[in-house]
């Protein structure tokens, strides 16, 4: 499937001497550094396009579009996957409810996807892989558990043992009643009967009446949700056998640490015997009145009703980093109108002939990125900036921050 459009070049320190990345892992609850190495390999889980990219979705891909930004402008290359999980139940029972067909409903809402990401700015994957398109690889994977005896069938569906990873479960640090309270929360059947444990995965489900279904030699069906991503991580992102680690990004929202970056990770391990990522990164949720913003709550701000509004794509990105990645944090109404008053001081200071030292603060930028993506610090110096501007300081140049500014936050004015 084509990605966006948007330049992947690397990015260029310069001479300047750039700090390694910190980041939080969650399989390690703790802040770890990033090891330098020449090429890293990022995959971040796409949406279900069942509705349009609303703030929680875009708050995620600027994440890690901040992520890849930082390791590129080490001088590093990133080879970055993204999928869409373009079948799935929740896109079957909208299709149905609107009565459309399901891959219509599916290619419209890819395409508003698109033109949010190119709006917002963040750099296209090298991959962009739909599930529908990757079904030979994911029957693969499948076949490679197979072999290693770790899938049974209940009745005309397969199975996948979790508990043959050792690490299930530590990469999450919940409790076994969390666990299955997650689990049936968050798309599992814990409680069907035929199952060994509650807690094992579904990687094919037979067609069911109605459904549409692929040919595969577990019969007709389609796969589950973990298995997917799991299987376009491990082919796409090519990992090198001799590794430790499969790959060396894991990312997507905190609502997916469970049971989805868990199994998909338990999974990825059986099929390689390898371990599957470095890190395991997530962002936090938004919420809107006092609830997560999510569609089954309707309780949704959605990218492209914003910009349709009026709104600059740049005072949108500037407003969701206004608040570090990891921290969940209702919405407020004045966001927008503060991100866009610090877009318009910008945008005028930047195009100024005289304008304050410039060196310190993109070392600041730099340094408050460096440290888990503290953007709300790294906003702090460019406003601070901007007051040394409006006091008269001169003797930088606004230039070198403009490409600084593109390169490591993603914003252009």
């Amino acid at each position: 499937m084509k990605s966006w459009a948007g330049s992947i070049a690397s990015l260029q320190q310069g001479t300047r001497v750039v700090p390694p990345l910190s980041l939080f892992n969650t399989a390690s609850d703790s802040i770890e550094t990033v090891e330098k190495k020449a090429l890293y390999r990022l995959y971040v889980c796409g949406i279900t396009p069942y509705d349009a990219t609303h703030l929680g979705h875009a708050s995620t891909y600027v994440a890690f579009d901040l992520i890849n930004r930082y390791l590129r402008f080490t001088g590093a290359s990133v080879r970055f996957v993204e999928n869409i999980t373009d079948i799935d139940d929740p896109l079957l029972e909208r299709a149905q409810r609107d009565q459309v067909d399901w891959q219509d409903l599916a290619h419209s809402q890819i395409e508003l996807f698109r033109g949010d990401m190119v709006a917002l700015r963040v750099l296209p994957p090298d991959h962009y892989i739909g599930v529908v398109e990757a079904m030979d690889q994911i029957i693969s994977s499948i076949l490679a558990l197979q072999s290693k005896g770790s899938l049974y069938s209940v009745d005309d569906d397969l199975y996948f043992r979790v508990r043959l990873d050792p690490d299930f479960l530590t990469r999450s640090h919940i409790s076994l009643e969390t666990a299955l309270s997650f689990f049936s929360e968050r798309g599992g059947d814990p409680n069907r009967e035929g199952k060994e444990d509650p807690l094992d995965a579904l990687v094919w489900r037979a067609q069911r009446e109605g459904e549409p279904g692929w040919p595969s030699p577990f019969g007709i069906g389609r796969p589950g949700w973990h298995i997917e991503c799991s299987a376009i991580a491990l082919h796409f992102l090519n990992p090198e056998s001799h590794d430790e680690f499969a790959i060396d990004i894991q990312g997507g929202g905190s609502d997916l640490i469970f049971p989805h970056h868990d199994m998909s990770a338990a999974q990825g391990v059986i099929a390689t015997g390898q371990k599957f990522a470095r890190f395991f990164v997530h962002a936090g949720m938004i919420g809107l009145d006092g609830q997560k913003m999510s569609k089954s709550l309707g309780n949704l701000l959605f990218v492209s009703r914003l910009i349709d509004g009026g709104v600059d794509p740049m005072a949108i990105r500037i407003a969701l980093m206004g608040h570090h990645y990891r921290s969940d944090h209702m919405w407020g109404a004045s966001e927008i109108d503060q991100a866009t008053a610090l877009v318009d001081r910008l945008r005028l200071n930047l195009s100024r002939v005289e304008v304050a030292p410039t060196s310190s603060v993109i070392e600041l930028v730099v340094a408050a990125l460096s440290q888990d993506l503290d953007t709300p610090r790294a906003l702090a110096a460019l406003k601070a900036w901007c007051d040394g501007c409006d006091a008269g300081y001169v003797g930088g140049s606004p230039g070198e921050l403009s490409r600084v500014l593109d390169d490591l936050l993603g914003l252009a004015f």
